[in-house]
């Protein structure tokens, strides 16, 4: 599967953003898709996952104000981001599990295939 990131943007505090996952080559819905952040010299941050049949998990920083969605038609997958904060600013990748495994699990090595980032930056 191919994933391709975008959505990204420069925005003030307070202000929503929606980052898009188009994926190709399978089924979006075959898989744990997840989104996650990098931050210049952090490591990468788990923000939400989603599962194939629909649960959710989200980080603790972004509980509340972001909202993880799949559309099986477009195969896609969604990152509505709302109430963006300065420490929101990162660059947000996509990544799914091996299509075999049904479990959402927080740690970015857990996930194989991955997008190029889109950059989200969140101005005061």
């Amino acid at each position: 599967v191919q994933l391709q990131a975008s959505g990204g943007g420069l925005v003030q505090a307070g202000e929503s953003l929606r980052l898009s996952c188009a994926a190709s080559g399978r089924s979006l819905s075959n898989y744990v898709a997840a989104w996650f952040r990098q931050a210049p010299g952090k490591e990468r941050e788990f923000v939400a996952a989603i599962s194939q049949s629909s649960s959710t998990v989200y980080g603790d920083s972004v509980k509340g104000r972001y909202t993880i969605a799949r559309e099986h038609a477009k195969n896609t997958m969604y990152l509505q981001m709302n109430s963006l904060k300065p420490y929101d600013t990162a660059l947000y990748f996509c990544g799914v599990r091996n299509r075999s495994v049904t479990v959402i699990h927080r740690p970015a090595r857990s996930y194989v295939y991955w997008g190029q980032g889109t950059q989200v930056t969140v101005s005061s």
